[in-house]
């Protein structure tokens, strides 16, 4: 069973079209199946799709557009109807409903609006859909070099050898990028092969584009060259997220260090965001800033797990109480330093769960991976309770909302 609803968008105004889109897309659950800028080319469109919901702008054509609602409504009655206007008095308001919307919403659309109103129209499906999902995790470093790559990797490669389970590994920090290092493949497609065709991008294309680790994880690295990163944007890399979802039981994404747009996309896509520092003043000074920047935007800060990775390093580390009363909470989980281990595994391109299974740092990834997707209970290496009160102040490091 797919781990989306499907939604079909007609809105003859461009603007308004690519505005919903993108916001619809960015939505975890929600997957664009069809994208229409007429009233007739919507009939072909939902008799192919059967979708769950139908999104609908009818200032162009009222009439019409009525009509189109009272016949998906007669003929499809599980399909949800959310008409969109930039009217708001009462009797457009009423006889929308009557002819069969579920929901009403004013142009322009707000993304909190929408993000109240499409769990109103399709409450019961997305619990469906969400029960059904094990979950997204992106993985972001405070910086460069704390490990966030090799967390990424191992995370998918220890869920990859399930059987039961399918799993996508995006690498998203697309001009530095090595998650295909850590698994040695010369991978034959990469992000900007899916991204440059998103608009037929489908689950069969996605599979194909994509490069099988012998840990049964499947790869979508990096752009090739610098100058493709522009093709990679906020709303075809929506797009491709979530064919990737429908597609695999799992999805993680290594986030670049930049936090773009693109990469924001990511994280409000993801369920959990793996924050990995180290106990170093800078690590935990960008951990703040990015803890601060990440509540500037809705329901991101509460789906960050602040990680300690090398935390026995002992070479003037702080402390992890003293740690953790700088960034104003409990660290969720600690990785043991293991340099030996770590090297053995970025030089022969094995993941820990195949090189060194038995390994102290092994099994503390796994149970951190354990522990996010509730595959049974785990203890966290520190308390993951109450957050202490931190120092609130704005210290500038993503763009406001």
């Amino acid at each position: 069973m797919s781990n989306h609803l499907k939604f079909v968008l007609c809105e003859p105004k461009k603007p308004v079209r690519e505005s919903l889109s993108k916001m619809l897309s960015s939505m975890g659950y929600l997957f664009l199946e069809a994208e229409c800028s007429s009233y007739s080319a919507l009939n072909d469109a939902i008799a192919a799709a059967i979708p769950d919901l139908v999104v609908i702008g009818i200032d162009e054509d009222y009439a019409q557009a009525l009509a189109l609602i009272r016949k998906i409504h007669g003929q499809l009655p599980d399909t949800a109807i959310m008409a969109v206007s930039g009217k708001n008095d009462g009797p457009t308001i009423l006889e929308t409903m009557r002819a069969g919307a579920g929901e009403f919403l004013n142009t322009p659309v707000e993304m909190s609006d929408l993000a109240e109103a499409v769990p109103r129209l399709c409450g019961a499906k997305i619990h469906k859909t969400e029960s059904s999902s094990t979950g997204v995790i992106a993985v972001a470093g405070v910086t460069g070099g704390v490990g966030a790559t090799s967390m990424a990797v191992n995370i998918a490669a220890y869920l990859a050898q399930d059987p039961a389970n399918s799993v996508a590994l995006v690498d998203l920090d697309l001009s530095v990028g090595d998650a295909d290092i850590f698994l040695d493949c010369i991978p034959e497609y990469t992000l900007i092969d899916v991204a440059s065709n998103v608009s037929r991008l489908d689950l069969s294309l996605m599979k194909k584009s994509m490069t099988r680790h012998e840990s049964g994880v499947y790869l979508l690295p990096r752009p090739v060259s610098l100058l493709d990163n522009e093709i990679v944007t906020p709303d075809n890399l929506g797009r491709v997220l979530s064919v990737l979802k429908s597609a695999f039981s799992h999805l993680v994404i290594d986030v670049s260090k930049s936090y773009t747009p693109v990469d924001l996309v990511a994280l409000n896509f993801a369920d959990h965001i793996v924050l990995v520092t180290q106990l170093d003043l800078p690590c935990l000074r960008n951990v703040v800033r990015l803890l601060m920047s990440f509540d500037e935007y809705h329901g991101l800060k509460e789906k960050v797990k602040v990680v300690v990775n090398r935390s026995n390093l002992q070479s003037n580390q702080i402390s992890i109480k003293k740690a953790e009363e700088t960034i104003g909470q409990a660290f969720y989980w600690q990785i043991p330093n293991d340099y030996q281990t770590m090297a053995a595994v970025r030089n022969n391109g094995v993941p820990l769960v195949m090189q060194a299974p038995q390994a102290n740092i092994t099994q503390s990834v796994t149970g951190l991976t354990n522990s996010l997707l509730n595959l049974h209970v785990a203890t966290a290496a520190s308390d993951s309770g109450a957050a202490a009160a931190g120092k609130k102040q704005w210290l500038g490091f993503l763009a406001r909302k």
